[in-house]
Order: C-alpha cells, then sequence, then structure tokens
C-alpha cells in the first residue's frame, strides 16, 4: 500500500470517528430536550436550598430618643394556590368576598378584576401568586381578618413576604450626618449608617427555599427558618429641634447672601457632643440641599479665625502680652513684595495686642508673629503641633478631612509663610477641626473629641454608652487662658463681633472673612468665606459654635454679618429654652417686642390673624396644611410641618382645638393635662403610630 493511500485512509478514519462523536452529542441532546424533559424540570422544581433572611436594620434616634432613621416593613401579599389543605370548595365559597375586600382596601381595581386573576391563579395552580406589592403594615393586619386570608398558611395558601425600607421622618434634616448604605466594595461609608453599620446591621438568618418554575423561590416551611437577629439602636447626640433652627438659620442667609455653600455645627463644651450639624449647598437647580457634609470633610484656610491660634502661640511661649504695643501704621504691610491690607479706610495706628485681635487686624496680627519668629519660624509651627492643629480628629463618621499645616522644610515653604500662616492663609482646617479648638478654650483647655452617638441599645436596653474622650489633656497654660479670654469677649464687646452683643448673655468668639483660592484663578476677587466661630455665656461656657459661609456673592462678606446672625439666632433659642442660663427675674428673650410670638397650626388660620392684626410673616411656597411659626426679627415665619400617616406628628407649640382635631383625625386617642399651648407630647415626635394608640399631652398652663 503507498503512503498516500495509508495517509488518506487514517485521515477517513479520525473524520468519521469525529462524525459520529458529533452525532452522539446531537442525539443526547435531542433526548434530554424531548424525552426526559419533565424528568429534568421536575429536578429544578424540586430543588430546595437555605436562602438568607435579612435582619431588620436597627433605628436611629436623636438625643430626645426620636427617630431619625427607621426600618418600616412593606409586605408582598402572594398566594399558594395548590396548598393541600386549601380546597376547592374553600376558594369558590369566599373569593367573592376576598375580591370584594380587597377592591376596598387598595381602590385600585374593580372587585371583578381582583376575581378574574384569583381565578385564574387557581386554575394555573399557581404556587406563589402575587396578589398585592408594596402593603403597609396597617393593610397588612386588615388584611388577615380577610375571608381565605384568615385561614392561614396552610388551609388559605395565604403567603407573607416582609420588605423593609429606610427611611427618614424627618426628611432632609440632618440628612448627611444621619447617612445612608452604599452597595459595591465601599459599603456603608456615609455618616451615622456607615459609622455605626455592623452594629446596625444585625446577623442574616436562614430559610429553607424551594424553586418552583419561573425561577422563584417559595418559603417550605416556617419551622425551619433560623430566626436572624435585628441590628443595634444608635441614640446620637443630634437635638432635633436645635438641628431645625441651625438648618432654616443657615438657609435664610444662604438664600439671603446667594452664597455657594455654607455649614453650621453646635457643641456641648464639656462633652463634646454634637448637638445640631447643617450643611447646604446650591444645587444646579439653584435648590440648597444637604449634598455634602462640608463640616467634616471640607479643608479650607480658616481666615481670622485662625488667628486665636497665633495669639495663643505668641503667648504661651511669652513673646507677647495683651497690652503690648503694635504699630498697624495705615493698615498695610509688604512682605517680600506681597501686601497685607487691614479693612476698613483708615489705619489704626498704634494699638495693644488685644486691640489688633479684637478688630482682626492683619497687618498688627502678622507683624507680631513675624517679627519674634522669623529668626526660628520652625518654633511658630511647632507650637502650633502642639496646640493640636495638625491632627485629624479621629472621629467615627468617615471622610474628615485631612488638616494641612505646613513645616518649615516643605517645599511649599517660603519668605512670606510666617505671616500668611499667622492670619489664617497658607493652612487649611475643616470646620469642625477648628470648633474643636474653640471649645478646648471654653472647656478650660481641654480639647475633647467630638461625640456623634450617646448610646448602643439592643430592644431598649444600653449595651454600650459612649463616654467623654479627651484629645489634649490642656492645650495651653492657664495663665495663657485667662488672657485670651477676655480677647475673644472683646471681639464681640467692641471688636468685629460687637453686632452679636446683647443684654441677656455673654458671647466670646472670633469673626473670620478670608479671600478663597482655588488651583486655576488663585485668589479671585470677590469670592470670600466668611465664618464666626465662638461659645456661649462667655462666663459659664455651655455651648461653641462654628458658622461658615462660602461665597456670598451679595457684595457683603465679612463674617459678623454674614455668618454671626445666624450664630446669634442658634444662641438666642438655645438660651430661651435652658432656664438655667436665664437669671431669677430676667424677662425671656422670646417676650421682647421684637419677637413676636404665634402658636403653630393650621397654615390658613394663623395667615387670616396674623393679617389681621398687621403682624409680617413669610409663608414660603410649600403647599403644607400645617405649619410651624419661627419669630425672626419682627417678622414670623411659617414653616412645613410634615405630617406623615406613618409616625406621630409633631403638635407642640400648637393649641388645644389644633392639635386634638389633627391627633384625632390620625385616629389617634388623646389626653390633655393642663391648658393653653402643648410644651411636651407622649410618645415623641416621630415614633411610629399606632393607630387607635393614646397620646397624651403636656399643655403650658397647669390647672389648679
Amino acid at each position: 500500500m503507498s503512503l498516500k493511500k495509508n495517509i488518506l485512509i487514517r485521515v477517513s478514519v479520525v473524520y468519521l470517528a469525529m462524525v459520529v462523536f458529533a452525532l452522539a452529542i446531537l442525539g443526547k441532546m435531542f433526548f434530554l430536550q424531548l424525552i426526559e424533559k419533565n424528568k429534568w424540570e421536575e429536578a429544578e422544581v424540586n430543588s430546595i436550598t437555605y436562602k438568607t433572611i435579612e435582619p431588620n436594620r436597627g433605628n436611629i434616634y436623636s438625643s430626645e430618643e426620636r427617630l431619625l432613621a427607621v426600618d418600616v416593613p412593606y409586605y408582598e401579599i402572594r398566594m399558594d394556590m395548590r396548598s393541600e389543605a386549601f380546597t376547592r370548595e374553600i376558594f369558590d365559597r369566599h373569593v367573592d368576598s376576598l375580591a370584594i375586600r380587597l377592591s376596598r382596601l387598595f381602590n385600585d381595581r374593580h372587585w371583578s378584576a381582583y376575581k378574574q386573576n384569583l381565578v385564574r391563579a387557581r386554575e394555573d395552580g399557581s404556587r406563589y401568586y402575587l396578589v398585592k406589592r408594596n402593603v403597609n403594615y396597617s393593610q397588612l393586619q386588615q388584611l388577615k381578618s380577610f375571608p381565605i386570608f384568615r385561614l392561614g398558611r396552610y388551609q388559605g395558601g395565604t403567603i407573607f413576604v416582609q420588605q423593609n425600607r429606610r427611611i427618614r421622618p424627618h426628611g432632609m434634616l440632618a440628612a448627611r450626618t444621619i447617612g445612608y448604605t452604599m452597595q459595591g466594595d465601599l459599603g456603608s461609608v456615609v455618616g451615622i449608617e456607615g459609622a455605626f453599620d455592623e452594629e446596625l446591621s444585625g446577623v442574616e438568618g436562614y430559610r429553607l427555599m424551594q424553586k418552583i418554575p419561573g425561577g422563584i423561590w417559595m418559603p417550605v416551611s416556617d419551622k425551619n427558618e433560623i430566626d436572624p437577629r435585628d441590628g443595634y439602636d444608635i441614640v446620637t447626640t443630634i437635638d432635633i429641634d436645635l438641628q431645625d433652627v441651625a438648618e432654616n438659620a443657615l438657609l435664610t442667609e444662604l438664600r439671603k447672601h446667594d452664597a455657594d455653600h455654607g455649614s453650621v455645627v453646635v457643641m456641648e463644651v464639656k462633652t463634646g457632643k454634637i448637638r445640631a450639624i447643617a450643611n447646604l449647598g446650591k444645587s444646579g437647580s439653584g435648590r440648597y440641599v444637604e449634598n455634602y457634609n462640608y463640616a467634616i470633610g471640607e479643608s479650607t484656610e480658616p481666615g481670622s479665625t485662625f488667628k486665636l491660634a497665633s495669639a495663643i502661640a505668641l503667648l504661651e511661649d511669652g513673646l507677647v502680652e495683651p497690652d503690648d504695643k503694635v504699630d498697624v501704621g495705615s493698615g498695610v504691610a509688604i512682605y517680600n513684595g506681597h501686601r497685607l491690607e487691614d479693612s476698613g479706610d483708615e489705619g489704626l495706628g498704634v494699638i495693644t495686642f488685644s486691640e489688633a485681635f479684637e478688630y482682626s487686624s492683619n497687618v498688627g496680627i502678622s507683624k507680631l508673629v513675624n517679627e519674634n519668629y522669623k529668626e526660628d519660624p520652625s518654633a511658630f509651627v511647632d507650637r502650633l503641633y502642639r496646640l493640636g492643629l495638625n491632627q485629624k480628629l479621629g472621629i467615627e463618621i468617615r471622610g474628615e478631612g485631612v488638616p494641612d499645616i505646613k513645616y518649615t522644610d516643605s517645599p511649599l515653604w517660603s519668605k512670606i509663610s510666617l505671616p500668611m500662616m499667622s492670619i489664617g492663609y497658607e493652612v487649611r482646617l475643616t470646620p469642625l477641626q477648628v470648633l474643636t479648638f474653640y471649645n478646648a478654650i471654653a472647656n478650660e483647655g481641654v480639647m475633647v473629641k467630638p461625640l456623634f452617638a450617646e448610646e448602643i441599645r439592643y430592644h431598649g436596653k444600653v449595651v454600650h454608652r459612649f463616654e467623654r474622650e479627651i484629645l489634649n489633656h490642656k492645650i495651653c497654660s492657664e495663665e495663657t487662658l485667662e488672657k485670651i479670654r477676655p480677647m475673644l469677649e472683646g471681639v464681640v464687646e467692641h471688636g468685629t463681633a460687637k453686632n452679636l452683643k446683647n443684654s441677656y448673655y455673654p458671647i466670646a468668639g472670633k469673626t473670620g472673612t478670608c479671600q478663597i483660592a482655588d488651583a486655576k484663578n488663585g485668589y479671585a476677587q470677590g469670592r470670600y468665606q466668611a465664618s464666626f466661630t465662638g461659645y456661649f455665656p462667655s462666663d459659664q461656657p455651655a455651648y461653641s459654635c462654628i458658622v461658615v459661609i462660602s461665597s456670598p456673592s451679595k457684595s457683603v462678606y465679612y463674617g459678623n454679618l454674614v455668618a454671626g446672625p445666624i450664630f446669634r439666632e442658634i444662641t438666642d433659642r438655645i438660651y430661651i429654652q435652658d432656664l438655667n442660663m436665664q437669671h431669677p427675674g430676667e424677662s425671656q428673650l422670646a417676650a421682647a417686642p421684637d419677637a413676636p410670638y404665634s402658636k403653630s397650626g393650621y397654615k390658613r388660620e394663623l395667615e387670616s390673624a396674623l393679617q389681621s392684626l398687621k403682624i409680617p410673616f413669610e409663608s414660603g411656597t410649600h403647599e403644607s396644611e400645617w405649619v410651624k411659626t419661627r419669630s425672626t426679627g419682627d417678622a414670623v415665619t411659617l414653616r412645613r410641618s410634615d405630617m406623615s400617616t406613618l409616625y406621630v406628628p409633631d403638635v407642640k407649640d400648637m393649641g388645644a382645638r389644633d392639635a386634638i382635631y389633627l391627633l384625632e383625625n390620625m385616629g389617634l386617642r388623646v389626653e390633655i393635662s393642663g391648658r393653653g399651648t402643648v410644651r411636651g407630647q407622649s410618645p415623641s415626635p416621630g415614633s411610629l403610630l399606632k393607630e387607635g394608640g393614646l397620646i397624651k399631652l403636656e399643655m403650658s398652663i397647669t390647672e389648679g
């Protein structure tokens, strides 16, 4: 046999083998698809495995235990039409009445349409027929009494599938601080939700599930469940009422000055508890929304509020005394060709160190720092480091901006760095970092870490309580504190913030006005940041507060005029509510003739009354029927009061008639103690609404 013929035979054999193998595969596919189709479908249907049961995520509460974030259960209503105990007789006898009840409850289609769908599902033998999605808890309780459904899982084929939704009862109030969960590799990273995600999440459970045609997994039996463990609850430090005041005051000033964004933080001096934190920025549509936590995440040049650090450095190093003189001349200084100016048309001439601080003289402060540290600028930076200004606070909420205080060996250090840093340029800090520094001055020199959470609870029981954490036991000597406090008080008494002075309580603080720089344009003319940081009452400090407004565009940009009014409105509200701050026999600020008082209540009636009394008011563009009132100067502002069908409404400051009408129309029973205006209520606003539940109202005037 020739070699050519031998090769041809071998190739033919291999080719034939491949054809036979291919035909065998096709035959097997045909056999599986047609002959054994039912067998494999039955195997797929009968596949059983354990599926995860998501736990209830823990709630987030305010300091007064009002809900800030909660999982609200919603349900899918399904039916197993092939349940063995669910007989045809039961179905035929009750399907009409079930369809009628469903139609009345949801009011979305005629009862005959419900019946038609139920009959079709019965005829098809559906194992997991969907009756209705997004059923709330109140509707679920009614459904359980309906024909067929009241017979239960087996005899009525009823399946209730719970699905939770995370909602915030107070809407966007403190939204970025409360936070939200994110999916993907980053996990939960925003606000309280992200900081305490592990505690809030709970532990997953498991349920035995069977796969039925259509790729749907159906529970096999409740007996096979491993129950999940609910998440822990977090009680935050946020005071809802104070938060509301802070956000509204911030919003008013942002609109007034057409600013880009702003932030406000209120801290309790001794403990470091954050009682309010508001962040608002202008969106593309021109509305102000809480789109970023500027107070925590935005590091900027603080400007003149940083002069406090420079003043402490000079005092602590024994280089200057409050009464020492400095000549600021006409208010201009030149450093290596760079011009620094004071605000105002005329220079202050020869003034004391205290006056330079109180009038926020750029020339005065920079001269004193430059003259005393120019031979050894590292000594100045070392002092700033000992104050802790170069360290992050280490708060639980992620995204804290990194403080930037460069050292003398930095490639960015220049011949003008020392005088520029002395007045708050060429350094970067977040508003919360600046506030923590000022809070230490109010707190006898003890720097405490800002706290956002007070307790972790499980089903009402405290499992962990957050204690005060000290970052620096003494940022400076007692002698320096005794010298710097009068200087901070002087800013308000006769300095740049004298517009904040009042006869009710003393304030200490510092204004800040600085130009905003960017990488492209440098220090652009007309772009400023206005701020005020301080504490009150300055004689017995209880609260510290910072207000920062970025890019006000209405030609007014000084800290005392833009940020100061927000600070004052917040401190006024705290003072009114805290009787311990008021001296015996002193008339309350709320009774001042330029602050008209009005009860909260029904919008139309309030507008009519205010018009009749010729009291100016602002009602905004909202369509809410019920409003909360707030006195602002010589006018009354009517603010939207959200009335959810899921939560107990806030009826504080309402008259008895309005409060009773509103609550009883929501299906609640009302018990009143006293007369006048509602001053307290239980359950507290934001609690889950239970139809038929009792709510107790404590009025402003006690009987007897």
